[in-house]
């Protein structure tokens, strides 16, 4: 009999076969791949700021058509493109013998819509239009069924090549490494293309799907063996009914799933921040910039003690201060007009310090995802988690709409509530290193 409910809880057959399969050999090159794996993610990084999506990304859009539901759009655009791609193509990624190849491709190709969106905007004359907005929400939702792509082969790749315990090592190497540089193109180009009479959005696109493509190539200096042959001929419409297989094997995915699916829609109000400090307090184009700078430094330096805490820790703890930390913007941005009045303006930006823990949420939900199931089985509990975040963002118009009809500070009570909920349901977790510690002591 389990000593307690919490390895009653962990014995499901898919955590057994994660904690007692034969350990394989660690990888002689995992100090270098873990090493290549961040330099990419700083190359990418450094792209991914000049499109912040809560503050650069909608203020585009705001900027070309200037309405609630449309910014709220948004989400819904990135997590329709990706929910499905990933599932279906999970077989594909399990079977290929070595994942880098995919992860080189997709990492290359997600910068693909952002130059097309370039070419759109200089040749359109930067001209406004619902035509426009449309045209952008479909490269939106372009790129982020590349991205779904590339997520699922990222986490594939990083589960195969980079120890649990090391994983947040590299989430800080990454992220920690790469403030230095963002902040140094920030300050270099940001200021003088988005102060333009037409927001020099073209540039800031261009940059960014540059960056994206570069940092596909990074990739390839990778040394992963190649997996074992894979003999199955698994269809691709059987992909989504084995996603729900597992789900109905897994208890402890299926808590996961209803975690993600309440933790975001607390953070489906995002990109509205910004909107509500330019249209109520006032903020200008240099407050934008501002936001972005915070917003990107806050992040890095989260990282330095989030990524050991992940590795000592375990994911599980790590998510509930995430969540908490993050639950503290909404609440600031109530509050702040009570406590500074006319001043609110040049305080906004602090918002974005308990923001900056947004962007980890996903990585450490996906470390937590890996730790719940063998190797072979990481594509397919990865795409599960991507298909669970796609709920929430399908209210995300309806969002955007109650904040134009009711106020911001109204739908930011609603997201206090539900974070402080998210918190609490972390305790429903289980922790999988916890089971597999007392294995090795036994």
């Amino acid at each position: 009999m389990p000593d307690s409910l919490e390895e009653a809880t962990l014995a499901s057959p898919a955590l057994q076969a994660a904690e007692t399969e034969p350990r394989p050999e660690l990888p002689a090159h995992e100090t270098w791949n873990l090493w290549t794996l961040a330099l990419h993610q700083i190359t990418l990084r450094v792209g991914w700021t000049f499109k912040t999506e809560s503050i650069l990304v909608p203020a585009f859009l705001d900027t070309v058509i200037n309405a609630g539901w449309l910014r709220g759009s948004l989400p819904l655009a990135n997590r329709l493109g990706q929910s499905i791609p990933p599932v279906l193509a999970v077989e594909f990624l399990k079977r290929l013998r070595q994942k880098k190849w995919a992860l080189a491709g997709f990492a290359a190709a997600v910068g693909l819509p952002y130059l097309i969106l370039a070419v759109v905007w200089f040749t359109n004359g930067s001209r406004k239009s619902l035509a426009v907005a449309g045209v952008f929400l479909a490269l939106q939702f372009l790129f982020y069924v590349v991205y779904g792509l590339y997520q699922t082969s990222f986490n594939t790749v990083q589960g195969k090549l980079i120890r649990p315990s090391r994983r947040g090592q590299l989430l800080w190497g990454s992220t920690f490494w790469g403030l230095f540089p963002t902040i140094f193109f920030c300050q270099w180009l940001m200021p003088g293309w988005i102060s333009q009479p037409v927001p020099g959005f073209g540039y800031l696109f261009l940059f960014v799907g540059l960056s994206l493509a570069a940092s596909g190539a990074i990739v390839v200096a990778l040394c992963e063996p190649a997996d074992a042959p894979d003999g199955s001929q698994a269809q691709r419409r059987a992909n989504l009914a084995e996603t729900f297989a597992a789900l109905r094997r897994d208890k402890n995915l299926r808590r996961l799933v209803v975690l993600v699916i309440w933790l975001f829609l607390g953070l489906v109000t995002i990109p509205h921040y910004q909107a509500y400090a330019r249209k109520e307090l006032g903020a200008e184009a240099r407050d934008l910039v501002f936001m972005v700078i915070t917003h990107t430094t806050a992040v890095s330096i989260y990282s330095l003690f989030l990524g050991p805490v992940a590795d000592r820790w375990g994911n599980r703890l790590t998510l509930r201060l995430l969540i908490l930390g993050a639950a503290i913007a909404p609440a600031y941005a109530l509050v702040l007009p009570s406590l500074v009045g006319g001043l609110s303006r040049y305080w906004f930006w602090a918002v974005f310090i308990p923001l900056g823990l947004t962007p980890l949420v996903p990585t450490i939900v996906f470390n937590y995802a890996l730790e719940l199931c063998s190797r072979a089985e990481h594509p397919r509990y990865v795409s599960v988690v991507n298909l669970a975040m796609m709920p929430p963002f399908l209210l995300s118009p309806l969002v955007g709409t109650a904040v134009d009809a009711f106020g911001f500070p109204s739908v930011a009570v609603g997201t206090c509530i539900v974070m402080l909920g998210c918190a609490a349901m972390t305790f429903w977790l289980v922790e999988p290193r916890r089971l597999a510690h007392g294995r090795e002591r036994a």
